[in-house]
């Protein structure tokens, strides 16, 4: 009798454990379902943002997104122009990530550990800090102990992992290290590994939060320079086999979009402060629509600067007011896997707020712009730093830019462009790079842009992203 009635009570618990098992499953179908997965980016200057700081204007917000973005462009002119100084390092990424505009939260381990991290497309290995921290930036969130996720896991030296981060050696114990370098000295050193990796979902009512098992990413157990300290390192979205996108390759397909909401404008139209940006995930990141416009991204070899990180686009022309003038690339820019090398010559980047032209081109387009528009010109007050302003009232219309990409003509709207930076001043945010072009997240604003690395193509649709 009591033999029967252990049988009887383990087909019982193999039964539950078995039906257990399958709503497991049926929830990581859920969070990883074949229509993809939508998260919330959240700008800096969001009162959602842990950066966020009530006691300051909305122009005093702008003007420091522009400062921001002068400070994230300039250790990586001075790279361009002198590539020696890679040489040295192991892992260099010449966009300073901690001056990106939008933050990403993350959950990391089992059980999950909350905390900030910032997103970047010119960034590719993902990061965080983690105990025992030898030497580590100030951060106000508890940072990641590793002894206390039950999924965490050290990646070897022999590993395939191991070998598709840049340059990584082999330390003690036969476990795989990383080193990355920024243009401003800021660095990370520390352990390659795996955990599970969970995201909180931007329809958190309806959808469970996506978890993602065995992430690579690195434990950085030395960091140090200029981040801040709210967040925890970096999400890395850059264009190589290491980041976010090409490990969730199984899930996504290479494909992600996002729809950034404008920020800081004190013309545009009033949308709640608390409404955020997306970033959508495999099938939901396909644009489709009649408005459409596709361009090829541009591989870069990974031997010139380590630009295969970016993304890189081929501007043909710009046009102002119906005038149209040539883009001239330059030389530092121009090495791709394509056969035809001048190719690939701005990048399109989600954390530089500016949009920058190679001076050479620059001169020339400032010249017709100034030209086409009818307004008193004005200089920018003090921390602005940006050279052509006008008295808004004065400017009745500015003009129509389009970028002529290869097969997109991307006609931006003055918000695009124009910014208001104080209630009587608008000022021109396309900017005089060096020997480079970044295409900014001012000129991405209101558009659905698409990413797809399966077929090296991007994708622009106008789009009101505050209801998108």
């Amino acid at each position: 009798m009591n033999s029967k009635v252990f049988f009887l009570l383990s087909i019982l618990a193999f039964l539950a454990f078995s039906k257990l098992t399958l709503v497991s499953c049926r929830k990581a179908k859920i969070n990883h379902g074949l229509d993809g997965f939508t998260l919330e980016l959240i700008h800096r200057d969001s009162p959602l943002s842990p950066y966020y700081n009530p006691c300051i204007t909305p122009s005093q917000r702008l003007r420091d997104a522009f400062q921001r973005s002068f400070s994230r462009v300039s250790f990586y002119t001075k790279a361009s122009i002198h590539p020696t100084t890679l040489v040295n390092h192991a892992i260099q990424s010449d966009i300073i990530p901690d001056y990106a505009d939008y933050l990403m939260k993350i959950a990391i381990g089992t059980p999950p550990r909350k905390t900030y991290a910032i997103l970047d497309t010119g960034s590719d290995l993902t990061w965080i800090q983690c105990k025992p921290c030898n030497r580590c930036y100030k951060q106000i969130l508890p940072i990641f102990d590793p002894k206390k996720s039950s999924t965490y896991k050290i990646i070897g030296c022999q590993s395939k992992e191991c070998k598709i981060v840049r340059q990584s050696t082999c330390g003690s114990k036969n476990v795989c290290e990383y080193e990355v370098h920024y243009g401003d000295g800021s660095y990370s050193f520390g352990d390659v590994a795996s955990d599970t990796f969970t995201f909180d979902s931007a329809y958190s009512k309806k959808v469970n939060d996506i978890s993602i098992e065995n992430v690579i990413f690195g434990c950085g157990h030395n960091n140090g320079g200029n981040f801040g300290n709210h967040t925890a390192g970096i999400v890395g979205l850059g264009y190589s086999n290491i980041s976010i996108i090409n490990q969730l390759d199984k899930q996504v397909k290479g494909k992600f979009s996002y729809c950034l909401v404008p920020n800081g404008d004190l013309s545009l139209p009033y949308h709640s402060p608390n409404t955020t940006s997306k970033i959508n995930f495999g099938p939901k990141a396909i644009v489709s629509g009649t408005n459409v416009l596709t361009t090829p991204i541009i591989r870069k070899k990974s031997a010139i600067l380590g630009y295969d990180i970016f993304y890189f686009l081929n501007l043909e022309s710009i046009s102002v007011g119906g005038k149209k003038l040539e883009f001239k690339s330059s030389r530092l820019m121009s090495s791709s896997d394509v056969a035809d090398e001048d190719l690939g010559n701005i990048i399109i980047d989600s954390g530089t707020t500016l949009t920058y032209l190679p001076e050479n081109f620059y001169d020339k387009f400032e010249s017709i712009l100034v030209e086409t528009i009818k307004g008193s010109r004005k200089i920018a007050p003090p921390g602005v730093d940006l050279p052509i302003c006008y008295e808004t009232k004065s400017v009745v219309e500015f003009p129509n830019i389009v970028f002529h990409f290869t097969n997109a003509d991307v006609e931006t709207l003055p918000m695009n462009a124009f910014s208001k930076v104080d209630e009587e001043l608008t000022c021109l945010t396309i900017v005089k790079g060096d020997q480079y072009g970044i295409y900014g997240n001012l000129a991405q604003m209101n558009f659905l842009i698409g990413y797809d690395l399966v077929n090296h193509k991007l994708t622009f649709l106008p789009t009101d992203c505050a209801k998108h």
